[in-house]
């Protein structure tokens, strides 16, 4: 298939096999993946005192009977102003992992959605051998000034990673950590061919499944 392609300022297309990809989208595992990976990046701190935490005396503050008010225990009683909160929120690990070929196929039909919505640009980012929000400004202005972007590099760059990070819904991410979260969320795709490639040998469907008609993601 033909997919958008840049290199030095010139945007056109080129050719790119999209089989290792699958070509199908499997929304029900890829929805689990993006579900996941929002639930982990929870902190889980949150939490209040119960009555038994907050600062005050155990002593009962009038007799039970006879004041013509209701009875009390103590001032930590919750229906009190600075008493202790009931069934508020405590501290809790919201985390959990899916197993591994559901991540790598959630990852797999995230990549043939944006392939299948053109929304991948095959990109030569060479030249960020030092940070340089300018070049990094003029790529995404040839690029139409999308939204969002998520960078994909086949190897760390210190120099390319610095130049992309100011903009606003831009990320910069390298093939071996990009996620199926990432791709929903990134927007347009502007990815290295070694990117792709190593995306490829990392997520892609096998061939014989495919050729014997069970489908790359069984």
């Amino acid at each position: 298939m033909q997919v958008k392609s840049y290199n030095a300022g010139n945007v056109g297309t080129v050719e790119f096999d999209e089989a290792p990809f699958g070509g199908k989208v499997l929304y029900r595992t890829l929805k689990d993946a993006v579900v996941m990976y929002q639930a982990n990046q929870r902190q889980g701190t949150a939490s209040t005192r119960g009555r038994s935490e907050v600062k005050g005396s155990n002593k009962k503050p009038y007799k039970q009977k006879h004041t013509g008010r209701a009875r009390a225990g103590d001032r930590k009683s919750p229906i009190w102003r600075g008493g202790g909160t009931v069934f508020g929120p405590r501290p809790k690990d919201w985390s959990y992992h899916m197993p591994t070929k559901a991540r790598r196929v959630a990852l797999r039909s995230a990549i043939a959605g944006k392939l299948a919505d053109d929304e991948v640009v095959v990109a030569d980012l060479g030249g960020f051998d030092s940070p340089s929000s300018k070049a990094a400004r003029k790529v995404l202005t040839d690029l139409g000034s999308p939204r969002r972007a998520c960078v994909v590099i086949a190897q760390a760059n210190e120099g390319l990673y610095k130049s992309f990070r100011n903009f606003p819904g831009v990320k910069v991410r390298t093939s071996a950590d990009l996620c199926a979260f990432d791709v929903v969320n990134g927007g347009l795709i502007i990815a290295e061919g070694a990117a792709l490639e190593q995306l490829a040998a990392r997520v892609g469907a096998s061939a014989a499944p495919a050729a014997a008609g069970q489908g790359g993601d069984q």
